[in-house]
């Protein structure tokens, strides 16, 4: 009887031993990107105004799509000829979601570079700041204040399409109560946060179709917010960060603006932390000005299968959007929207895709399905989607493409 009790009473103990141990380790985590930005070298329209960012405080605003508690800010200076050198950065919740440089003072939290309040990016080099306890909630707007010292204004990494006002005011100052506004984003990269393993990103390649030329300034109602959203309301997929990796007028094989796809797809998609789906819907703007559409498909199709095998070797499951229709732009041609066919032909009936989605039947006329549905139309350009336009794509996406088991 003794020895029962006793190898009970040793089971109890242990088995409260291994509670302990177990309640006394945190649960595995991970580095999340919950907003990104594609960098390229800014054009010279889309310099800095002045007085420049050299000496002065810059506030930019963006919005999150997850959550987090402890963050990181990941800044770029890559496509620079000259170093630019960080006096100090500020992190804060924004007001509104950029038509105010108001921020919640209380929240506010000093960033600091291996322990140092600056930093100094070489020209071509990034940055990233330490871990901090920084709370943000989903979809939470960001105040990010950046003191320069040194700087140029006329060689800068940044993202030119913000579609968020931004506030530059002259000195080392919090006070942009003068500031001079810009719709620029100028050397941020990305916000990461720390998230349990379940938790991923999609990062979606795309032009000034996904960077959201047509939305309304400061409203973060691009066709991936949209989806950002939807996301978040279900259940199954509020895990889901999603990273706009939009650059307006970029092509995948070459010309345009910014990096070409087929370059910048391993930084901007393979290399986001805690991606898990990537979206490619990059194609337009190589098919509106192509000699060949027929030829420049193909040539794209090449690309993406290239982007396909080297996700799926990573374990990133690869998704692709239709091309959207451009009759009455000057894009169009019969040659042109052969190679557009063509195109969404083959990712409708590749097997090398996880999954298609009909961006080209969120917004096609069904009088007319070569056009964009006329309720669409932004400046009536016949390629541009309108806020409305957008909120069709984003809600074309099938949230079942994000379920952990597929």
């Amino acid at each position: 009887m003794n020895k029962h009790f006793h190898i009970i009473k040793f089971a109890g103990a242990l088995l409260m031993l291994l509670a302990i141990v177990s309640c006394s380790e945190p649960a595995p985590t991970h580095w999340v990107g919950t907003w990104a930005a594609a960098r390229q070298l800014v054009e010279p329209h889309n310099n800095p105004p002045a007085p420049g960012l050299e000496g002065n405080s810059f506030r930019q605003i963006v919005q999150v799509s997850i959550g987090g508690e402890t963050a990181r800010l990941r800044l770029s200076n890559e496509f620079s000829t000259d170093s630019t050198e960080i006096l100090a950065i500020e992190m804060a919740h924004a007001m509104t979601e950029g038509a105010s440089y108001e921020i919640d003072e209380s929240t506010t939290v000093s960033l600091t570079f291996d322990g140092k309040p600056g930093v100094t990016m070489a020209a071509g080099a990034t940055a990233t700041s330490d871990p901090i306890k920084f709370p943000m909630n989903p979809r939470q707007s960001v105040a990010i204040t950046i003191h320069y010292g040194h700087a140029s204004s006329t060689s800068v990494t940044g993202h030119p399409s913000s579609r968020t006002t931004s506030y530059l005011a002259e000195g080392n100052t919090c006070d942009f109560s003068n500031a001079i506004r810009t719709e620029h984003w100028y050397n941020i990269r990305g916000i990461d946060v720390l998230a349990s393993l379940e938790t991923g990103a999609v990062a979606i390649l795309g032009n000034s179709i996904t960077d959201g030329r047509g939305s309304t300034t400061n409203n973060q109602n691009r066709w991936p917010d949209i989806l950002s959203e939807r996301l978040l309301a279900n259940e199954a997929t509020k895990n889901v960060a999603v990273l706009n990796m939009g650059i307006g007028g970029n092509c995948m094989l070459g010309g345009g603006l910014g990096p070409i796809g087929r370059i910048r797809y391993k930084a901007d998609l393979l290399e986001q932390p805690g991606v898990k789906w990537i979206i490619l819907f990059e194609a337009i703007n190589d098919l509106g000005w192509a000699r060949d559409g027929m030829g420049s498909a193909n040539a794209i199709i090449e690309v993406y299968k290239q982007i396909i095998s080297e996700a799926h070797a990573k374990g990133i499951r690869v998704f692709g959007g239709t091309i959207t229709p451009f009759k009455n732009n000057g894009y169009y041609t019969e040659d042109h929207e052969k190679g557009r066919q063509h195109f969404n032909n083959w990712m409708r009936t590749t097997p090398l895709l996880d999954g298609v989605i009909e961006m080209e039947h969120a917004v096609r006329d069904p009088q007319d399905t070569l056009s964009m549905n006329p309720d669409f139309l932004f400046e009536n350009d016949y390629l541009h989607p309108n806020a409305k336009g957008y909120e069709a794509m984003g809600n074309m996406v099938d949230l079942n493409l994000f379920s952990s088991d597929k």
